[in-house]
């Protein structure tokens, strides 16, 4: 069993950043919302050369590389408070939901991303695809599913008076970082980030709240992919824009630190070649606008 999932403990923070924590010590009322339009427009000629060269290369793919990037140079986005304390997470975890399909009664299950030192585009992408082609022929060969997935399923079902004590213990568990490893396991909320790409689903992006459960302390959503028309330089240009909700825990960083961060995602956007670099490799802060 490790500590919360997998996790060190900051040593050195500010007293304002200490102070913050002692006056709101759930991270549910600690959330910060950031609404930012990404312009894509790079991004959308980067993906259309590589589908033409026969490569598999998907937005979320990018998506995911450009977040992934964008953690190990801002290293605060891997920070959770628990327990009162600021800890770091010892790997860069993004997740989101699966469907086994697209409709209304579709199973969904719960996907874990490492994120590792040389990741690129490529291998993330591998990563997704097979792990989500993985889930749906093993849901569709009926295997039992695994970890946090099962553990939901099977919770899920207890009558009120026997699964509400039983949660309450493993929220105590959580609490004090000793949750058993077997429901921490592919459980999105024990990753870095928690990652929701809604416009594939043709719908805009949202602000998700974050929970006191667990240890993700970011929540990102995508929207739709829209031409819009904007000035550049006083002329106008039609580009292709996608609104992004983020969320984060306040007490882990300021506010600077998660717009500077933000413009470094943006950056990666409109230098997909960078994606198929490392995906710790540093970027000079400078560089960013």
């Amino acid at each position: 069993m490790k500590k919360y999932g997998g996790a060190h403990r900051v040593k050195k923070v500010t007293g304002l950043s200490q102070i913050s924590i002692d006056l709101k010590p759930n991270r549910s009322v600690s959330d910060v919302f950031i609404n930012q339009k990404m312009d894509l427009t790079n991004l959308s000629k980067y993906i259309e050369k590589k589908k033409k060269a026969g490569e598999n290369v998907t937005y979320f793919h990018a998506f995911l590389a450009a977040i992934g990037k964008t953690v190990y140079n801002r290293p605060k986005l891997n920070y959770f408070v628990a327990n009162r304390h600021i800890w770091e997470h010892e790997k860069i975890v993004l997740s989101f939901v699966a469907k086994v399909s697209f409709d209304d009664h579709s199973e969904e299950m719960m996907v874990m991303v490492p994120i590792e030192k040389n990741d690129t585009i490529y291998t993330i992408g591998e990563k997704v695809v097979k792990k989500v082609e993985s889930f749906r022929n093993r849901r569709k060969d009926g295997v039992a599913k695994e970890g946090a997935n099962s553990a939901i399923d099977v919770l899920g079902k207890l009558p009120n008076i026997i699964r509400v004590p039983i949660v309450g213990i493993f929220k105590w568990c959580d609490k004090k970082g000793i949750l058993p490893a077997s429901l921490s396991k592919d459980n999105l909320y024990y990753s870095t980030m928690i990652v929701s790409n809604l416009g594939s689903i043709g719908c805009g992006a949202i602000f998700h709240n974050i929970t006191d459960f667990g240890n993700s302390s970011s929540l990102l959503t995508m929207g739709e992919i829209k031409d819009e028309e904007v000035i550049i330089d006083g002329k106008k240009e039609v580009r292709k824009i996608c609104e992004w909700g983020m969320n984060f825990d306040e007490r882990t960083a300021d506010g600077y630190y998660f717009a500077k961060s933000a413009n470094l995602l943006q950056y990666l956007l409109d230098n997909p070649e960078e994606l198929e670099k490392p995906a710790s490799e540093k970027i000079e802060l400078k560089e960013i606008r």
